[in-house]
């Protein structure tokens, strides 16, 4: 089951809120000790297929080998493209956290082949989403932040990007702008796979679609990284 994580109504200050938060992901992902495991892991040299992170097949080009762990990516354009991403890491094994989107669709990550017990959606993370997704990679493997329309000045994301290469887990922004970002990755639709009425032949004006194409384009300085 996903598990949804919700601040209080309740009127509560920052260090409530944010060691309630971590209350609340330790119990649901039992994965404290496994966060600290990996933020000891990170200190070392990885080797190579732990150092990068599953990615869809729209990411196969761009991103061949996988998504550098310890990153940070943004994003923008197509908005199937977190989606998939959270599918594809949960399905092979990784925990995912979603903070900011509540927009994010669930029922098409699953047709994704996403694992839902393995991703966290945090809908509302309060008024600072930035520090919400900074404690959340204490025990994820990716955490994907959507900063609606917010931007995130140098200083303060050298500290995140400081975190994320500690614990070993990659951010992706999405509906913002994160000044110094090691990867951007720009998704646009260029075709739709249908699905017509009972499974049969797509009828024009009637169907469903089955699935997007997309094409991505991906440029950095971590692109190297993961070729």
């Amino acid at each position: 089951m996903t598990a949804a994580i919700a601040m209080e109504a309740r009127q509560l200050d920052r260090a409530e809120q944010l060691e309630q938060l971590r209350r609340q992901m330790a119990a649901v992902s039992g994965k404290v000790g496994a966060g600290r495991h990996v933020a000891e892991r990170a200190v070392e040299v990885l080797p190579t297929a732990e150092s990068l992170l599953a990615v869809p097949e729209s990411l196969a080009g761009p991103l061949p080998a996988g998504l550098p762990r310890g990153v940070v990516a943004v994003l923008s354009g197509a908005r199937s493209l977190p989606v998939s991403m959270a599918a594809a890491v949960t399905a092979a094994g990784g925990h995912v956290a979603i903070v900011g989107l509540p927009d994010f669709g669930l029922l098409a990550a699953a047709e994704m082949g996403a694992d839902l017990s393995r991703l966290a959606v945090i809908p509302d993370p309060g008024t600072d989403p930035v520090e919400v997704a900074a404690v959340l990679m204490d025990g994820m493997d990716l955490v994907v932040l959507g900063l609606a329309g917010r931007a995130v000045s140098a200083t303060r994301a050298r500290a995140v990007v400081a975190r994320a290469r500690q614990k070993g887990c990659t951010l992706l922004v999405a509906r913002g702008e994160w000044q110094g970002a090691s990867i951007r990755l720009d998704a646009r639709v260029h075709g739709y796979e249908m699905t017509g009425v009972s499974g049969g032949a797509p009828v024009a004006g009637c169907g469903r679609i089955n699935r997007v194409r997309l094409s991505v384009r991906a440029r950095g300085r971590a692109v190297g990284r993961a070729g």
